[in-house]
C-alpha cells in the first residue's frame, strides 16, 4: 500500500507537466509501426484508432490517475496514424531494370554522395510503361554535367533506373522505406544530355525562387562559399562539394548548413531586435505603440518567409514551430520558452509526417532543442548566481555548444559512426560569426536589394562564411579529429532516447533515474556485435571479419556498399586498405572458409567459369544469373531478391535483409525459393531476426 501511494504521489505531482509526454508516447506508437516484422491490415489499424478515442474518453474521466490512459490513448493513435500514412503515400515502384527515355518536370536538385548532380522528376513519362506503373517521381544524377535546368521546367533525357535498393547490410538503413514514403519509384543516373522540352510554366514556383535566389547567390559568391551562402538561404545544397561536407562534419558544424533552429531564431531574433530599436527611436511611436508585439510580428512573417524558401524540411519546420510559440507568448505576455513549445513543434511534425520519426535530422533537431531547454530552465530557475553582464554572451555560447553537442552526439555517432573531438572549439569559433556577421549581413543585403546595393551585405557575408569554412577545415584537419565508432544494436538509441527523455520531462529528484537507462544503452552499444560474414544484396561484393578489420573482395567497385560496411565496424579504412586484407584465394577468385561451408566470390562471366567444379559446402557469389557449376549454391542478384544482403555471425546465426526487414509495403521481396532453404542449412539457423 505504501509503496502504490508513493507512486500516486509521484504521479499526481507531475500534474500540469504531462504534456511534453505527448509527443513521446506518440512517437512510440509510430516507432512500434515502423518496427512490425508483417504489414498490419487496415482492419487492425482502424481497431487501433478506436482504442486511441476510446482510451482518451477513459482520461478525461473524473477518477484518480484516470489521466494516465492518455500514454496508451497516443501510442494507439501513433501506430495507426504511421499506417495510414503509409498506405497514403503509396504509389507504383519500379521492379526491373529500366533503360530508355525518361521525361518529367524538375522538382528539386542535389547532390548524390559522389557529388554529381542530381534531378527530381515527377509528372514522369518511361516508354513502354503503362501510367498506373510509372513511379510518380524518379531521381535521376548527371555523369559529366554540371548546368541544369530550373525548377518546374520538363526535360527528357535517356537514362539507367532501378527499383530502390534494400539495406546494404542486415539491420541497416532502408532506402526503400525512405523513398517509400518520399514516392520515389526509380533511382539511377545518365551521361546523355539533359534537354529542355517545356520552359517552366505554374507549379513548383517556391523551388523557382529557390533556385535563383541560389543561382544569384552562387554568381555573386564565387566557390563553396556561395554554395554555402545558397545553403543556408535558400535550403539549396548542390553547390557544397562532398570535401566541404566532410570538413564540416568532422569539425561539427554541419549543423550550420542545414536551416535548422540556430538560423531560424538567428533571423527572427535580429529581425525582432531591429524593429523594435527602429520603432523605439521614433518617441512617439515608443510611447502610443506596443513596440514588442509589433516586433514579434515582424519576425514571426520574416520567420514565415524563411521556411517557405528554405523548402520546409524537418528541421526547418521544428525551428519554425518553436519560434512561432515563442513569439506568440510575446503576443499573448506569456513565457516564451518551454519543454511545452518544443512539444508542440514535434506532435505537429509527427502528425504531418510521422516517418520523420526515423530520419536523424528529427532526432538530433529534438535531441538538442529540448536538452538546451532544460539546461537554461534549470539554470534560470535555480541555478548559481548570475555572471557579470559583460561574461553572460560568452558563457550562454559555451554552455549552449557544450549541451547540445552532448545532446547530439550519440545520436550522430549511432547513425553516422563518427564521434568529432573538437566540435565545441569549432562552434566557439563559427556559431558568433554567424549570428552576429552572417545573418544581420543576409537581411542587409535583402533591404538593400531594392536600391541596387546588395553587394555591400553580400561581401560581409561572404567574409562571415569565408571564415567559418576555414574553421571547420582547420579543425576537421587535426590530428584525431574524429574517431570512428561501430553501429549500434537497433535497441541502443530507442533505450538512450527514453532515459534521456525521463531526465529532461520528469519533474522532481527523481529525473535522475533517466540516466540509468542512459547509460545501460551506452554500455550495450560497447558490446555491438558486428557480422562475421557480410554478403551485398547485389552480389558485387564480400566482407569478412579478420583480426585487423573486415576484409573486402574487392579493391573497386561497389564503393558505396564499402564504405557503409567500413562505416558501420568503426573501421576508417578505404575499401583499396579493406581490400589487402583478403589473405585466401583459389584460382585466383578470393574465398573464405566457415564452419562447414566455403565462400567463393566470382562476379562477372569470366570470375563465374573460374569456379567450375565447386563442391556441395560451397557458396558462390556471384552478379551473373547461371546454372551452378558444380554442386555448389550459387547466390545471383535474383536468387538473393529472395534475402535482400545477408550477414552470418560467428555464433552460427544467420540474418537476412528480409527477416530483419520484414514483409512491408515498401519490401518488394520475392518469394522465397530452394536458395533460400539451401542457404539457411549451410550456413545457419532459420534466418530470422533476432
Amino acid at each position: 500500500m505504501r509503496l502504490s501511494a508513493a507512486i500516486t504521489d509521484q504521479l499526481q505531482a507531475q500534474r500540469g507537466h504531462l504534456f511534453p509526454w505527448t509527443p513521446v508516447f506518440l512517437g512510440t506508437g509510430i516507432g512500434a509501426y515502423f518496427s512490425l516484422k508483417s504489414e498490419p491490415g487496415m482492419t487492425v489499424i482502424a481497431a487501433f484508432a478506436v482504442l486511441s478515442v476510446v482510451l482518451a474518453c477513459c482520461a478525461v474521466r473524473p477518477r484518480p490517475l484516470a489521466f494516465l490512459c492518455w500514454a496508451p490513448a497516443f501510442a494507439a493513435a501513433g501506430l495507426s496514424l504511421a499506417g495510414v500514412r503509409a498506405h497514403l503515400v503509396a504509389a507504383p515502384v519500379l521492379d526491373f531494370r529500366y533503360y530508355g527515355p525518361v521525361e518529367g518536370r524538375v522538382v528539386a536538385v542535389d547532390r548524390s554522395p559522389t557529388d554529381a548532380l542530381r534531378l527530381t522528376l515527377d509528372q514522369v513519362r518511361l516508354d513502354r510503361v503503362s501510367p498506373r506503373k510509372t513511379p510518380v517521381r524518379v531521381r535521376i544524377s548527371l555523369k559529366g554535367q554540371e548546368q541544369v535546368p530550373p525548377p518546374g521546367a520538363r526535360v527528357m533525357t535517356t537514362a539507367h533506373l532501378l527499383p530502390p535498393q534494400g539495406p546494404a547490410e542486415p539491420g541497416g538503413f532502408d532506402f526503400r522505406r525512405h523513398a517509400w514514403f518520399k514516392q520515389l519509384g526509380g533511382l539511377g543516373y545518365t551521361r546523355a544530355p539533359v534537354l529542355l522540352a517545356e520552359a517552366p510554366a505554374g507549379g513548383v514556383p517556391v523551388e523557382r525562387l529557390r533556385s535563383v535566389l541560389a543561382h544569384y547567390l552562387q554568381q555573386r559568391i564565387p566557390g563553396e562559399t556561395g554554395g554555402f551562402a545558397a545553403a543556408i538561404t535558400a535550403g539549396d545544397r548542390s553547390g557544397v562539394g562532398q570535401r566541404t561536407l566532410t570538413a564540416l562534419r568532422q569539425s561539427n558544424l554541419a549543423h550550420l548548413l542545414a536551416i535548422s533552429g540556430l538560423h531560424m531564431g538567428l533571423l527572427t531574433g535580429f529581425v525582432f531586435a531591429a524593429v523594435r530599436v527602429l520603432f523605439c527611436l521614433v518617441p512617439w511611436c515608443a510611447l502610443r505603440w506596443p513596440v514588442k508585439k509589433l516586433a514579434a510580428l515582424a519576425a514571426l512573417a520574416a520567420g514565415s518567409g524563411y521556411l517557405l524558401l528554405s523548402g520546409g524540411n524537418v528541421a526547418t519546420e521544428r525551428a519554425f514551430v518553436m519560434v512561432a510559440a515563442m513569439l506568440g507568448a510575446v503576443l499573448l505576455n506569456r513565457r516564451a520558452i518551454t519543454l511545452r513549445a518544443v512539444a508542440v513543434a514535434a506532435l505537429i511534425v509527427l502528425l504531418r509526417r510521422p516517418e520523420s520519426l526515423l530520419s536523424p535530422g528529427f532526432q538530433m533537431s529534438f535531441a538538442a532543442t529540448a536538452a538546451l531547454v532544460a539546461v537554461f530552465g534549470a539554470l534560470r530557475d535555480g541555478g548559481p548566481a548570475k555572471a557579470p553582464r559583460w561574461l553572460r554572451p560568452v558563457l550562454a555560447l559555451v554552455i549552449s555548444s557544450a549541451v547540445a553537442g552532448a545532446a547530439t552526439a550519440p545520436v550522430a555517432a549511432a547513425h553516422f559512426n563518427t564521434v568529432p573531438h573538437y566540435g565545441l572549439l569549432a562552434n566557439l569559433l563559427a556559431v558568433p560569426v554567424m549570428g552576429s556577421v552572417v545573418i544581420p549581413s543576409a537581411v542587409l543585403a535583402l533591404c538593400l536589394a531594392p536600391l541596387g546595393l546588395e553587394g555591400i551585405g553580400l561581401t560581409v557575408m561572404r567574409w562571415g562564411l569565408d571564415w567559418i569554412l576555414a574553421v571547420a577545415q582547420t579543425v576537421s584537419g587535426f590530428e584525431g579529429a574524429v574517431s570512428a565508432v561501430p553501429a549500434p544494436d537497433a535497441m541502443v538509441l530507442p533505450l538512450f532516447a527514453s532515459g534521456m527523455l525521463f531526465a529532461v520531462i520528469w519533474q522532481g529528484r527523481l529525473r535522475l533515474a533517466g540516466f540509468l537507462p542512459a547509460a545501460a544503452a551506452l554500455m550495450v552499444w560497447t558490446g555491438a556485435e558486428r557480422p562475421a560474414v557480410i554478403i551485398a544484396d547485389s552480389g558485387g561484393l564480400i566482407g569478412v571479419m579478420q583480426p585487423d578489420g573486415r576484409a573486402l573482395s574487392r579493391a573497386k567497385g561497389q564503393g558505396f556498399t564499402a564504405g557503409i560496411w567500413l562505416e558501420n565496424d568503426g573501421d576508417p579504412a578505404e575499401q583499396a586498405m579493406a581490400a589487402a586484407r583478403w589473405r585466401e584465394e583459389d584460382r585466383g577468385l578470393p574465398v573464405w572458409q566457415g564452419p562447414g561451408f566455403r565462400l567463393v566470390h566470382a562476379p562477372g562471366k569470366r570470375k563465374l567459369a573460374q569456379a567450375g567444379g565447386c563442391k556441395d559446402g560451397d557458396i558462390v557469389v556471384s552478379t551473373v544469373a547461371a546454372e551452378p557449376p558444380g554442386g555448389c549454391l550459387l547466390l545471383t542478384p535474383r536468387a538473393m531478391r529472395q534475402t535482400g544482403s545477408i550477414a552470418w555471425y560467428a555464433g552460427g546465426r544467420l540474418r537476412t535483409a528480409r527477416s530483419a526487414a520484414g514483409e512491408r509495403p515498401w519490401s518488394g521481396w520475392r518469394p522465397e525459393g530452394p536458395e533460400t532453404l539451401r542457404l539457411r542449412g549451410l550456413m545457419g539457423p532459420g534466418g530470422a531476426a533476432q
